[in-house]
């Protein structure tokens, strides 16, 4: 069984790693693991140890709280989760996350315009 926080801190590994667009044989490499164990530990099947998420953490240029960012008092006292408890993530989505990726790739000025224009177009009223 899945414990709630190993799965989230899991998908914020996945999710910097897609944002910087590196592949789990380059995080791996980077800090010494096989590849394998990245994704278990994007999956949640296995739990990141403090030194190894340390080191992951300064592979990927993010503070360690990076991976807890999100993560509300109710998921960590909750009962571990079967796969089948598991919401819809937008982060295994390939096509949200290049265009996450493009996003950051724009501009400043031009992505705070296009940012303001997605606003605007997505309010229902």
């Amino acid at each position: 069984m899945k414990h709630p926080v190993d799965v989230h801190v899991g998908k914020r590994i996945r999710h910097r790693r897609w944002l910087v667009g590196m592949t789990q044989q380059q995080l791996a490499q980077s800090v010494g693991i096989k590849f394998q164990q990245i994704q278990k530990y994007e999956t949640g099947m296995n739990r990141v140890s403090a030194s190894r998420l340390w080191d992951i953490a300064a592979s990927l240029t993010v503070p360690v709280s990076f991976f807890f960012d999100g993560l509300n008092g109710e998921e960590a006292l909750a009962e571990p989760m079967s796969s089948a408890d598991v919401p819809h993530d937008i982060l295994k989505d390939k096509e949200a996350l290049d265009l996450i990726r493009s996003y950051y790739a724009i501009p400043e000025t031009q992505r705070r315009r296009l940012f303001e224009l997605a606003r605007v177009l997505s309010d229902p009223q």
